[in-house]
């Protein structure tokens, strides 16, 4: 394997869902300029996701509609009928 391929700046960052508000925490090397405290009490960089396993619908079993950002109202406006 090569030397120095991977980074070894990984640190702890808590993940958190933005649709259901489900927070995990798990090791990351990517950049954040937010903070977040923790369960723990503990104050770590938060990542934000638009959606996890926790609210997925292959994961949960549920056929829910996950509109992010407007996209299908801004669908219906573009192509709805002219009066």
């Amino acid at each position: 394997m090569k030397k120095g391929l991977h980074p070894e700046s990984y640190r702890f960052v808590v993940f958190k869902d933005m649709s259901n508000g489900t927070m995990f925490l798990n090791r990351s090397t990517a950049p954040t300029k937010e903070t977040i405290k923790y369960d723990d009490g503990n104050e770590y960089p938060l990542i934000k996701l638009e959606i996890s396993s926790t609210s997925h619908p292959f994961y949960t079993g549920q056929n829910v509609l996950v509109d992010t950002a407007g996209r299908i109202d801004k669908f219906k406006k573009r192509y709805e009928k002219k009066k």
